[in-house]
């Protein structure tokens, strides 16, 4: 990845969770992760967009991973003696409805910056939890959703060498999934105001704001210290701007339909590397 375990751990000062005391809390913040992994299932749509062989594999194993997490998540819905409650509708729009319309989109938005905003939460609740199987199973989902960030990470940096254009369209969607992200914390610290965990989520999502710009530079999509120093009316127009075509895309009656692996499979660079070895 392109930023540390070390530089996206918050410092929640000794504050943790109780399993005894706070099953309704984490039913509640475990229902939201349900909701995400059930909305891996979107992976499948972009296993015949994806640019070449070794993507599309990629992406058939995250598929895997996700409905895995469907699995793991109910059995820690069931340890803590909780029923899955619906999605906040925040997070609903932001990994449904704000989903990618294009392979690159999705690599950004919902990879790079959507799983990077959750991995930052699992690593949270990791922290400050106590020695239980509940954070032990997270551990090893951290472990597979770092990979999954890494390649939309990796997927960012490729469409940008291709065509640099695109920053400033990829950062107008990073300001929408920071938005709704920062409207998710202000729910959660409203609904459990005096919890000594969630009570931090403003310093919390200071931290991932500083993180979330932290990995937009890296990959090239944005300068260091860009977002801090943008005015409300230029975020506004970007904003604007990146959603007008993110959806406005699907209205254009000339638009060309992107190419599926299918034809293009006999041209992947993987694919004749393994006509060559003969494997």
């Amino acid at each position: 990845m392109l930023v540390s375990r070390e530089e996206m751990t918050y410092d929640f000062e000794g504050a943790s969770f109780d399993l005894e005391r706070d099953r309704g809390v984490l039913g509640w913040i475990f229902s939201q992760f349900l909701y995400g992994e059930v909305t891996g299932v979107q992976v499948g749509h972009w296993l015949e967009r994806a640019p070449d062989f070794e993507a599309a594999q990629f992406l058939a194993r995250q598929a895997n991973e996700e409905m895995a997490h469907v699995k793991v998540f109910l059995r820690i819905l069931s340890s803590l003696g909780q029923q899955p409650q619906p999605p906040n509708r925040v997070l609903k729009f932001l990994v449904t409805d704000f989903a990618g319309a294009t392979f690159t989109e999705h690599c950004f938005v919902e990879m790079a910056l959507g799983e990077g905003f959750v991995l930052g939460a699992i690593y949270a609740l990791v922290d400050t939890l106590p020695e239980s199987d509940i954070r032990t199973m997270l551990k090893g989902l951290a472990r597979q959703e770092e990979g999954h960030v890494s390649f939309g990470e990796e997927q960012t940096i490729k469409a940008l060498r291709r065509d640099p254009a695109q920053a400033r369209h990829l950062l107008g969607l990073a300001l929408v999934s920071m938005a709704g992200v920062g409207k998710l914390a202000g729910y959660a610290r409203a609904r459990f105001a005096d919890h000594p965990v969630l009570s931090q989520l403003p310093g919390f999502l200071a931290h991932t704001r500083k993180v979330t710009e932290l990995r937009l530079h890296r990959m090239g999509v944005a300068r260091n210290g860009t977002l801090p120093a943008m005015k409300p009316a230029d975020r506004g127009m970007l904003i604007a701007a990146s959603v007008a075509r993110r959806y406005g895309r699907a209205l254009n009656p000339l638009r060309q339909r992107p190419r599926s692996l299918t034809g293009t499979y006999l041209r992947d660079p993987s694919i004749r590397e393994r006509l060559r070895s003969g494997e």
